[in-house]
């Protein structure tokens, strides 16, 4: 599906609470157990809804959280995006509160897909990372039993030093749930994630060949978040470098503005450029990881907020980047992770310091290489 992300984002996720029975490790909403007074209310959630609607039919709505299911008034919601011509999607979390009874609920109710987090491919890893035992057994059960009731699923995973040698197990159990697509998460250290240790550069960039060669044999789809590079990568191994390390250079450019020739113009999204996040209380942000509120909801709709405001007007300008990611002849297609430049330097046009790929003739200061 071809987006103008000038124009409407791809994904505009809505965080409807930060209550969670779970304490997860890397959390970035620093989900707490109680729901917070100023949450959205159900009308102004369903008012949130009406003007998304603005932006497109068919756009992909997410309901987040924290457990988006923590809110009586979730399956109401999703049935109300879903008469507005959404495509509305939920990420709840692996709890209780995934029941056969609420999956069916939500196939009623018109949601489109469901994701669920696995981190370990067992008991033991996935447990001790989201911090509450049992929640490996609580979402395999609730992939299997949201299939039966219809749900396609996804399965997200977040990478870093924690759990990227539990990839391959990880990846086998996605196949075996008959999941559509493994949306693999390379940390930016917000919220409690701040504790955790990243992957190095040059781990990630081999992470990122090796779910290249999974994607190409696997009967599901596979992407990355905040880890634009992903796309880089594909093309170094596609221009003679297999090994996806970043020894490869792009067909020399133009000259032009623009991408370069053989290199193509983005295909995927990144904080602020065909991603939009509305906090629990209204804030819009670029993304949850870059936590920079350009307005609220109550104020203003997210429509303008989204298409008018600087912030996110700076965000879509690839020749507003600064430091290595400013040179790189690969900004038009990857750009780096927003998130994670903001979150190591508090600038979100500065280099993703995940990337460790060095432009030809570069001179200027590298970012900090990430931990782990």
């Amino acid at each position: 599906m071809q987006v103008d992300t000038d124009e409407r984002p791809f994904v505009l996720v809505w965080e409807l609470t930060q209550a969670c029975e779970l304490a997860c490790e890397h959390c970035r909403a620093d989900a707490q157990p109680r729901r917070h007074p100023d949450e959205l209310t159900t009308a102004e959630g369903k008012h949130l809804l009406d003007e998304a609607r603005r932006f497109a039919a068919g756009q992909i709505v997410v309901l987040s959280g924290g457990d988006p299911l923590a809110r009586d008034d979730a399956i109401e919601l999703v049935d109300h995006g879903t008469d507005r011509g959404l495509r509305m999607t939920m990420t709840p979390s692996g709890t209780s509160s995934l029941t056969r009874e609420r999956f069916d609920e939500l196939a009623d109710a018109g949601l489109r897909r469901l994701a669920l987090s696995i981190d370990g491919g067992s008991p033991r890893t996935h447990d001790a990372f989201r911090g509450e035992s049992g929640s490996f057994e609580s979402t395999v059960r609730a992939a299997r039993q949201a299939r039966e009731a219809g749900l396609p699923i996804q399965i997200n995973t977040t990478v870093c030093a924690d759990t990227v040698d539990e990839l391959p197990a990880v990846r086998d159990l996605v196949d075996e749930l008959g999941a559509v697509l493994w949306s693999v998460f390379f940390l930016v250290p917000v919220g409690r994630g701040r504790l955790l240790d990243p992957v190095s550069p040059e781990r990630a960039d081999r992470v990122m060949g090796w779910l290249h060669d999974v994607r190409a044999d696997a009967d599901f789809g596979v992407k990355t978040t905040e880890a634009p590079q992903y796309r880089r990568v594909g093309i170094q191994r596609q221009q003679g470098d297999g090994t996806g390390n970043g020894g490869g250079r792009p067909t020399p450019g133009t000259g032009g503005g623009g991408p370069p020739a053989g290199i193509g113009r983005r295909t995927g999204i990144t904080a602020g450029d065909g991603f939009a996040f509305v906090s629990h209380v209204g804030e819009v942000y670029p993304s949850g990881f870059l936590p920079e509120s350009a307005g609220n909801v109550r104020d203003e709709s997210v429509v303008d907020i989204y298409r008018n405001a600087s912030l996110f007007e700076r965000l879509r300008d690839d020749d507003s980047l600064r430091g290595k990611c400013g040179s790189c002849e690969f900004r038009h297609v990857c750009g780096g992770s927003r998130s994670r430049a903001y979150a190591h330097t508090g600038d979100p046009l500065e280099s993703d310091p995940l990337c460790p790929y060095v432009p030809d003739g570069y001179e200027g200061p590298l970012p900090e290489p990430s931990r782990g």
